[in-house]
């Protein structure tokens, strides 16, 4: 079984940066595409980024494109979210995921596994 454990969240003023980190142990990891989600409170989930097992597929939702990065350390089992230009709009709780399969998955219902969530508020 897989256990994520998300880090890194917290508060930081409109334009400012955080770097969000998913700690992974299990088996699975290393062949599993990850996924990086957010809710927001009144909102529906939606995907912030995805990555594929071997790094080379990546997905931004079109609200973070060009200021999120997401990256993985398989050899660390930890997959990162950095975020910079943050708007007071990416106030959420964070929550990373690990798919069931290596390829590239933009949907919850592809992933398996979740975090726990880390909190993340930017004030304007």
């Amino acid at each position: 079984q897989v256990q994520l454990v998300e880090s890194g969240g917290g508060l930081v003023q409109a334009g400012g940066s955080l770097r969000l980190s998913c700690a992974a142990s299990g088996v699975t990891f290393s062949t599993s595409a990850m996924g990086w989600f957010r809710q927001a409170p009144g909102k529906e989930q939606e995907i912030v980024a995805a990555i594929s097992w071997s790094a080379v597929s990546t997905y931004y939702a079109d609200s973070v494109r060009g200021r999120f990065t997401i990256s993985r350390d398989n050899a660390k089992n930890t997959v990162y979210l950095q975020m910079n230009g943050l708007k007071p709009e990416d106030t959420a709780v964070y929550y990373c995921a690990a798919s069931y399969t290596a390829a590239l998955v933009t949907t919850s219902s592809g992933y398996r596994y979740w975090g726990q969530g880390t909190q993340v508020t930017v004030s304007s």
